[in-house]
Formats: C-alpha cells, structure tokens, sequence
C-alpha cells in the first residue's frame, strides 16, 4: 500500500551528539533526516523524535534539532529500552495521533532501528525504512538489518521517494516546495 499523509507518522530514532561522529555516511544521514522533518512539515506528517541515553549519547544533533525547532518544535522522548516501542511515552504518541503507516529514520539501523520496527510490525503497523536516512557504525550492520527489516515486512524508501510518494502529484505548491526541498 502506497504512503498516505492522512496515516503517516515519521519517527526519528537516537540521531545524538554522541553517537553520530562515529556513524558510516553521517553527514548524508542527518541532512536527510533534516529534509524529511521539513517536507513532513509541509506535507503535514508530524514527527515523534527519540533519544537514548542522553546522559551517555548527548541530545539530538544540531542539525535535525534545528529543523524539528523550526518546524514541529523539538520534544525528544527519552528512553532506556533500545527498541523505542517498548517505552511507555512512545507508545503513548502513537495511541494519541492515531496514524498506522510510519516511517523510521535513524540510528543504529542494526540495534535501536531494527528492534523498533519488528516491534511495530508485530503490532501491526507498516512500516517504511527511509534507507538513506539510516545506518550504522559499519555498513555491513546497516545491510544486515535493511535486509532482516525487509524480509520481516518493512517496506524500503528514500528521503525523496517518501516524500513525493506522499506529495502525491505534481502542480501544487506542495509539489513546487518539496521539489525545492530535494534539490
């Protein structure tokens, strides 16, 4: 089934200060994330943002901070559990807004990734991985869990492919906006 903005939810996972200098392809990750935070905005798909840890891993980046600040406003759900469904407070956003279609972006696509989207696949979510705003120290553990993702029914995407998927057709100021977006 195709994206629908009227049920979708991005949900970024423990994109933080001190763990990213240390993800594979780090720089391409967070401005991805950056720009499906500004175009969910345009397109009105609101973002939940978690954080593991902070004490040890720091608060989210700068960056996708940034972006949330500009546009949602920057309200992390802190948690000590490394599958973000297994906190009460996450699992609380998703009851209030209601939405079954969500996109995960984030890090460690092998640890906090990976256990938050079998978790939402056992609940009976879809699930879309936007593999371009995802990874892990190494690669190898990023393809690892793409691919286990996958074969547990997570539906793969990019940051663009995401976003006029859910833009829909072109000729509207969404369209001219998030074609801005991309570029």
């Amino acid at each position: 089934m195709r994206l629908q903005r009227s049920d979708a939810l991005l949900v970024i996972i423990d994109v933080q200060e001190r763990l990213m200098p240390v993800i594979d392809a780090r720089e391409a990750v967070e401005r991805n994330i950056a720009r499906l935070i500004r175009g969910c905005h345009i397109l009105d798909v609101s973002p939940v943002v978690t954080e593991q840890y902070v004490k040890g891993l720091g608060a989210t980046v700068p960056d996708v901070r940034k972006a949330l600040e500009e546009t949602f406003g920057y309200t992390p759900i802190e948690k000590d559990s490394f599958s973000s469904f297994a906190c009460g407070e996450f699992q609380a956003a998703l009851r209030s807004v209601r939405k079954r279609q969500i996109l995960v972006a984030g890090v460690e696509a092998h640890v906090c990734v990976w256990q938050t989207v079998s978790d939402l696949l056992a609940n009976n979510y879809e699930v879309t991985v936007i593999a371009d705003a995802t990874s892990s120290r190494s690669p190898q553990n990023k393809d690892i869990a793409l691919r286990r993702m996958v074969s547990e029914g997570a539906k793969l995407s990019s940051t663009e492919m995401a976003l006029f998927e859910l833009t829909v057709a072109s000729g509207t100021d969404e369209f001219r906006a998030i074609s801005k977006l991309v570029k």
